[in-house]
């Protein structure tokens, strides 16, 4: 049995000493580091979940909302983000998310709206 054990033993030791054992060790380190850079980066958009919703809320508040509305920016950010915490409720069996969240919706919802309006997707639709 001692033997058996240390065929296996010498077998791995070969084949981590080897190039292509190497190479297989560098590649699992860096695969490994790669995904626990991802889930712990603090950069990360917590927005983008809810990317969907805030696309939704945006379009709503553009038609909820006129363009002559005192502050209508304002009030079309507070809309959208009404409607996402809405559905982020929803979602959380009732739940409502932290301050930390909010500022990210926040964040998203001001990034989304530049990002249709750049487009184009927020121009209503001329009658032909």
């Amino acid at each position: 049995m001692e033997t058996n054990l240390q065929t296996i033993l010498e077998a791995i030791s070969n084949f981590f000493n080897s190039s292509f054992g190497s190479a297989v060790t560098w590649a699992v380190v860096v695969g490994l580091f790669i995904f626990l850079a991802s889930k712990l980066n603090p950069f990360q958009e917590l927005w983008k979940k809810y990317e969907g919703s805030i696309i939704t809320g945006i379009k709503l508040a553009e038609k909820k909302i006129p363009d002559d509305t005192a502050n209508a920016g304002l009030a079309k950010l507070d809309a959208a983000l009404q409607f996402v915490l809405k559905a982020y409720a929803e979602a959380n069996n009732g739940k409502q998310p932290s301050a930390k969240i909010i500022e990210q919706i926040k964040q998203g919802i001001q990034i989304k709206h530049s990002d249709l309006d750049r487009f184009g997707e927020l121009k209503p639709k001329e009658a032909a």
